[in-house]
Formats: C-alpha cells, sequence, structure tokens
C-alpha cells in the first residue's frame, strides 16, 4: 500500500515538473502584488515566471471546472495540451467537439489517450521489428563469412595434401586424407545453406510484416489515403525542398459540414461511404506537388508545393464545389441525402515562423469558414 502511495506521489510529482516546464514562456499577465507585501516581497521583485505558472495553473483549473472533469493527471495533460498549443491534434480535437457538443467529457479524454497509446505501440512494434530484420541480416552476413572461410580452409588443406602426393609420398594415406577433408567440407556446406535458407525465409518474413505495418502505421484503414503521421513526414520534406527550389508551398484543411448528422440520420455505414467519398475526391487532386491525408475524424489535409495559398484557394474550392454540386444516395435504403459539403481553411507555409504556425493559421481560417455559414474556403491572414 505504502508503494502505492509512493508511485502515486511521484506521478503527481511528475505531473507538476511537467506543468511548470510547459509554463515557462506561456503568455500571461503579470498579477498585480498583494496590498501588504511581505517583508520578503518589498526585498526582491515579483518572479514574473511564478505568475505565468500561477495563470497557467488557474486555467487548467477553469478548464476542468467548466467541463466538470475530475482533477486527474490525464485531465491535466489534455488541458494543458489544449491550453498552451503544444498538441495541435489534441487542440483541434476539443476545439471540434466543443463546436459539436459544447462540453467535452473524461470519456472522450480516455478514448484520444488510447489512440495515442496505440500509435506509440505501432512505432514501438516498427522499431522492434527492424531490429530483427538488422539481426538476421548480420547474421546472414556472418555465415557467408564464415562459408567463404571455410572454403579458403579447405582449399588451402587441398593444396597441402596435393603437394605431398606430388612429392611421392604415399597415394593411399593422401587420398584418404583428401576424401575426409571433402566429406568435412560438404557437410560443413551443407549446414551453412540449410542456415541461410532458414535465415533467408525469417528476414523474407519479417520483411513483409514490416511493410504491412509501415502501411498500417501510415495509412488510414477506412479511405486509404495517408494519416497524420505519414502527412507529418511528408510535410518535413517539403518544407526542405521548397526552401531549397525557391517554391511556394501552401496548406489547406478541409472538414466535412455537419458530418455528425450524417451519421445520426443514415448511420454510420453511410457516414463511412461518405468519407470514402469525399476522400476520393480530394486524392483526384493529388500528385508528388499535391499531398493529400486524412488528419482525423472528418477532416482531411493537403500541403501544396509550387502553389501561392491563393492559388491553393481556388484548387480546393474547386474540389468544394463539385463534392456541393452532387446529389449522394443513401445506399442502405435509397433515400437522396441533404447535401454534402465541406469547409477549409488555406494558409501559406512560408508565412509563419515555423510549419506548425501554419497549421495552425489554415485551422483557424477552417473555424472562421465554419462560424460564417460553411460550405466555403477561407484564406488565413499572413499576420499572425
Amino acid at each position: 500500500m505504502a508503494g502505492a502511495t509512493l508511485s502515486s506521489a511521484n506521478s503527481q510529482h511528475g505531473l507538476a515538473d511537467r506543468l511548470t516546464r510547459w509554463a515557462k514562456g506561456f503568455s500571461g499577465k503579470a498579477e498585480e502584488a498583494e496590498t501588504e507585501p511581505s517583508p520578503r516581497a518589498t526585498k526582491m521583485p515579483v518572479n514574473r515566471e511564478v505568475n505565468r505558472r500561477r495563470k497557467l495553473y488557474e486555467e487548467i483549473g477553469e478548464f476542468l471546472f467548466a467541463h466538470d472533469l475530475d482533477l486527474t493527471p490525464l485531465n491535466f495533460s489534455v488541458a494543458l495540451d489544449y491550453l498552451t498549443g503544444a498538441n495541435i491534434g489534441i487542440e483541434k480535437a476539443i476545439k471540434a467537439v466543443l463546436m459539436e457538443r459544447g462540453a467535452i467529457t473524461s470519456s472522450w479524454i480516455e478514448a484520444v489517450a488510447a489512440e495515442q497509446r496505440a500509435d506509440e505501440v505501432t512505432a514501438e512494434s516498427l522499431a522492434q521489428m527492424l531490429d530483427k530484420v538488422e539481426e538476421n541480416l548480420s547474421h546472414f552476413t556472418g555465415l557467408v563469412k564464415e562459408s567463404r572461410n571455410s572454403a579458403k580452409d579447405y582449399g588451402a588443406a587441398l593444396q597441402e595434401q596435393a603437394k605431398g602426393l606430388s612429392e611421392g609420398g604415399e597415394a593411399e594415406p593422401v587420398l584418404a586424407r583428401l576424401v575426409g577433408l571433402t566429406r568435412s567440407m560438404v557437410e560443413k556446406t551443407r549446414q551453412v545453406e540449410t542456415q541461410m535458407r532458414e535465415n533467408q525465409k525469417q528476414t523474407h518474413a519479417l520483411k513483409s510484416s514490416l511493410e504491412s505495418a509501415r502501411r498500417a502505421a501510415e495509412h488510414d484503414h477506412l479511405t486509404g489515403l495517408p494519416n497524420r503521421r505519414a502527412f507529418e513526414n511528408v510535410l518535413r520534406e517539403e518544407v526542405t525542398l521548397a526552401r531549397s527550389n525557391g517554391e511556394h508551398l501552401s496548406i489547406a484543411f478541409c472538414d466535412i459540414d455537419h458530418f455528425k448528422l450524417v451519421n445520426d440520420v443514415h448511420g454510420h455505414d453511410t457516414g463511412d461511404r461518405v468519407l470514402k467519398f469525399v476522400a476520393g475526391l480530394l486524392a483526384k487532386v493529388s500528385s508528388d506537388r499535391c499531398h493529400v491525408a486524412r488528419h482525423g475524424g472528418e477532416e482531411f489535409v493537403l500541403l501544396l508545393r509550387g502553389r501561392t495559398a491563393a492559388e491553393a484557394c481556388e484548387l480546393v474550392d474547386s474540389v468544394r464545389e463539385d463534392l456541393s454540386n452532387r446529389s449522394l444516395v443513401n445506399r442502405a435504403n435509397g433515400e437522396r441525402m441533404e447535401r454534402v459539403s465541406f469547409s477549409a481553411g488555406v494558409a501559406n507555409v512560408f508565412a509563419y515562423d515555423e510549419p506548425r504556425g501554419a497549421l495552425k493559421a489554415a485551422d483557424r481560417a477552417l473555424y472562421l469558414a465554419k462560424e460564417h455559414g460553411r460550405n466555403r474556403v477561407y484564406l488565413a491572414a499572413e499576420i499572425d
């Protein structure tokens, strides 16, 4: 019992350390000093970092209280990520839930945490398989080297015996030794070949599993599009490439309008088909210079190299118009569905200090489009 208490205390202490680290740099208004400062306060100026941390703790408390959330490390962590913008995925998910429901719940937070843990497990499994492949390749290399050394030793021994035979030695003992050497070499070769075949089978199986796991880790199983993890890798690569080539780089967030209503009215199977249909329309504009991914839920993200933000707006808007003009039918009952549309926000990646700033700007433009009527594309202001 004492051990459990100590573990809980350590967990809370670790959380406090994490909160302190994130609080540094958090913009907050310095609170006024007390009316009657203590003697120590009169000698030392109010610590700005302490005020910032105090402000952050208060905001976290207000967030938890407003949504009737228990005071747990997990809820603290999510509130911290949301309020500081430390995790854009958490920030976007909370904004979406607040827009749809007006509040978040502990069960929703647990689901988000479980999804993140699943991502971590997938990454760990990939790393373990990579280690196993490397181990097998190393073993394979060792077997090849061993085989070569055995052949070299056999050649040297054979040459030595042949030398004794040419010098007029007795033929029978020399031939017997040659036969013995040959048998030994053949047996050794068989053993090495068996081990190499087994090693090749294991390596091939591991490579197949690795490719499947990598695809599962980087692609959305429903739409077949790359997922958020894959997109983040592409974003880093495209930023480097666009900068080196002096090209424009734009990013767009697209979110299906009233998607919860689609699920509620027509069922989740129809909702999944709508997701796949929208994904297909967006995928049509993808290329080696236009990357499309499912960012999560009913939201998609596009990265366009070689296009200004205004040009990217035009392209995204053409897909939006195509979708909104279509008349979709519920396959389950043949009924015509309400118009399906999406809203979007677009930003110039290089208008911000880092790509993350552009992501947030495009996200803000998206939610402005939602607030102003949906089924429209907004361009983010390049002044943050």
